[in-house]
């Protein structure tokens, strides 16, 4: 590789990031400024929002004073490294404070596996102590340069001046470091060539070493994926464990042979992406955390995973669930709790478009009666309008029939993964059964899922451990969640049930109007988030056995969630200096995707501007709701946006309050956005970098 064409150059980087930069916005934009420079990035606001994006899944900040901003992105013509140091430190948000070495990796969305296998070997160094205290040392950016793309040079110790200049910061010891090896640019078959062969003799004293497989991934592959294996593999060194880690990243992975798959005692899952041929892994004792959790504590992971195999704990994973990404073990029951509930949520809305629409479309086609129609199995006249009619409502009842099952079994299986659909699906089914509807659907699963939580923590001999997920779980737990549900708590459900469908029905006047504001400031306050989907999923809920207060709940909630995409529609369309280039961009997208009831397409703009763009989408959507149950308006249909406009009651009141709500929330952005803005010259774009060199996009 030519030296102008290097992952990383004297030009890219920065021993005084302090000059330019106290936020970790500030210094991607920086490090970012001197990409463009060399013409590796072609679009800095449109890179920057796709770093802020990355950087809103999960926080780049790691032990030891590291910040690792990543991202893979259009706008990046080659893959590309640039370097930052900070004497005060920058906050990447990791837990022992502030990052003294930035380090900003992009890479394009078609990079070639080389240019990543060097960006992997790099995330592994990083775990390395000799080599960040090297860069900590360094005067001379080209001295730094070498040194993070492996050139052979010579690097003095550290003087006392420049340890003193060091942040202080209370780190776990390090293990001593590794000579470098010739395998460093092949991480994914370092792991492999670490462990011993299959038959090398049993460890000193005549007893065989505890052996673990171990897959670590993140969402963009480039840096945690790796460090998280070294770092697991530094401490199964340090506790004389047999451990071998394939990594999931961009550059590809190596499967771990069956055989050692098979040798292993046990299994640590270290990611933020579903797993790959999870399967693999069933019925051994299992450790499942963020990859985050493999780069801080590897240790602890290591510990566990061995007390589990000691106690016989039964773990089974089957496969990528919803909730494959939901974080370390130690989150709050309430972050787990939406988690699960949003699982269910997620996998039920596909059964919502697709038999609440073939419902609507029959009630369009062959009236308000069409639901007397005889089974068309039994009678269907090709030539006639009302037979076909009756095909798409009979059709689109057997699929809304799914709906609680569905959203029992999946809350089950993103609680206890593959073990739990079937007490999830079976008490559903009773709820639907003893008429306990959407409430009592939650209830099932949310038991469903605690009773096989609850089988898998019992000792069971291994000899029974094979047949444990596909027999005993599933006769045992669907006995008890069916026990549960027909006698105790699904009547007082159902009962529930009825009294919420009585109170919707006899709604009006002031007691509608507020229940329309409600909705609206949920559908608008975490656009498509878990306030979005519980607002969603009691309107859908009210669907199945739907009355004239359900069909206005159903209606008030999709009006107010098509218009915070719309609003930043109009608002970059009417104050388009007021957004950057990528956001008027997205703003065009935006038109189409209210219009189609998608809310998530306002996220591009509360995730750059949230304190101004979320309060400004919560006003209109509270005035869209609370107009659309004032006006009385209905909607049979659970989706389809302006599309299904003919199917709703008082269609003309209802894109006024549409277009009410939009106004409002465009006028209420465009106030906050030009409350803020400094003044800008004629002629200069409010987008330009260099008209607010501060403004970078801000996760959520």
């Amino acid at each position: 590789m030519s030296e102008n064409h290097a992952m990383i150059t004297a030009e890219l980087v920065d021993l005084d990031l302090d000059r330019s930069a106290d936020t970790k916005e500030a210094a991607a934009r920086a490090l970012a400024e001197r990409m463009v420079a060399l013409g590796r990035v072609t679009d800095l606001d449109g890179f920057l929002a796709d770093v802020a994006a990355r950087e809103a899944q999960m926080p780049t900040g790691l032990d030891g004073g590291i910040g690792i901003p990543h991202c893979r992105s259009a706008h990046v013509t080659e893959p590309t490294l640039a370097f930052g140091r900070s004497v005060r430190g920058i906050d990447f948000g990791a837990p022992d404070g502030p990052a003294d070495l930035v380090f900003l990796i992009a890479a394009p969305t078609g990079a070639d596996d080389a240019h990543l296998t060097i960006l992997s070997s790099l995330a592994r160094q990083l775990m390395n102590a000799e080599f960040t205290g090297a860069l900590r040392a360094a005067t001379e950016a080209e001295q730094t340069a070498a040194l993070i793309r492996g050139d052979d040079v010579a690097t003095a110790p550290p003087t006392a001046d420049q340890r003193e200049a060091e942040p202080q910061r209370e780190a776990e010891p390090q293990p001593e470091a590794e000579p470098q090896r010739e395998a460093d640019s092949q991480p994914e078959a370092e792991s492999q060539q670490e462990r011993p062969p299959a038959d090398a003799p049993p460890a000193e004293g005549g007893t065989e070493r505890f052996r673990i497989v171990a897959v670590t991934s993140c969402p963009t592959g480039i840096a945690h994926t790796y460090m998280a294996a070294e770092a697991l593999e530094s401490a199964a060194r340090e506790a004389g464990v047999e451990l071998t880690v394939e990594t999931q990243g961009s550059a590809g992975f190596t499967r771990l042979d069956a055989e050692t798959v098979e040798r292993a005692d046990a299994v640590i899952f270290a990611h933020d992406v579903p797993v790959r041929d999870k399967p693999r892994f069933a019925g051994k004792p299992t450790v499942d955390v963020g990859v985050k959790a493999g780069i801080n504590r590897p240790a602890e992971l290591i510990a566990e995973v061995r007390e589990k195999a000691a106690r016989g704990d039964l773990t089974a994973p089957a496969g990528p669930t919803p909730v494959d990404n939901a974080g370390d073990s130690g989150d709050s029951y309430a972050t787990k709790l939406r988690v699960w509930l949003m699982s269910g949520v997620s996998y039920m809305v596909p059964f919502v478009a697709a038999g609440g629409l073939l419902i609507a479309l029959g009630f369009a086609i062959g009236g308000w009666r069409i639901d007397k129609a005889p089974s068309v199995a039994e009678h269907f006249v090709w030539t006639d309008h009302t037979s076909w009619a009756a095909l798409l409502f009979q059709t689109g009842g057997l699929a809304f029939a799914f709906l609680v099952p569905v959203l029992a079994g999946y809350i089950a299986y993103g609680m206890a993964d593959r073990p739990g659909l079937v007490p999830g699906f079976v008490g559903g089914s009773v709820a639907v059964t003893i008429e306990a509807g959407f409430l009592g659907g939650l209830a099932a699963g949310l038991l469903a899922g605690a009773v096989v939580m609850g089988i898998q923590r019992l000792h069971v001999p291994a000899v029974l451990r094979g047949i444990m997920p596909v027999v005993v779980i599933p006769l045992v737990s669907a006995a008890v969640v069916g026990f549960l549900m027909f006698l105790v708590v699904g009547k007082p459900i159902a009962s529930l049930q009825g009294a919420l469908t009585d109170w919707l029905e006899g709604l009006s006047g002031a007691n509608a109007v507020i229940l329309g504001v409600i909705l609206g400031l949920m559908m608008c306050f975490d656009l498509g988030g878990p306030l979005n989907k519980v607002a969603y999923a009691f309107a859908v809920g009210g669907l199945t056995h739907p009355t004239d207060g359900s069909l206005k709940v159903m209606a008030a909630v999709m009006a107010a969630g098509m218009v915070p995409p719309l609003a930043m529609a109009l608002a970059t369309t009417v104050r388009g200096r007021l957004f950057t280039r990528t956001e008027r961009e997205n703003g065009k997208a935006a038109w189409f995707l209210g219009a189609s009831f998608i809310t998530e397409g306002a996220i591009p703009f509360a995730a750059a501007d949230p304190l101004r763009v979320i309060p400004a989408s919560m006003a209109g959507g509270a005035v869209t709701g609370a107009l659309s149950m004032a006006f009385d308006c209905t909607l049979r249909a659970p989706h389809g946006g302006a599309f299904v406009v003919p199917l709703i009651g008082r269609p003309l009141l209802y894109l006024l309050a549409i277009a009410v709500g939009v106004c409002v929330s465009t006028a209420v952005v465009v106030l906050l956005k030009s409350a803020r803005r400094t003044p800008v010259a004629p002629g200069r774009d409010a987008a330009d970098p260099t008209a607010d060199a501060s403004r970078v996009p801000a996760a959520v």
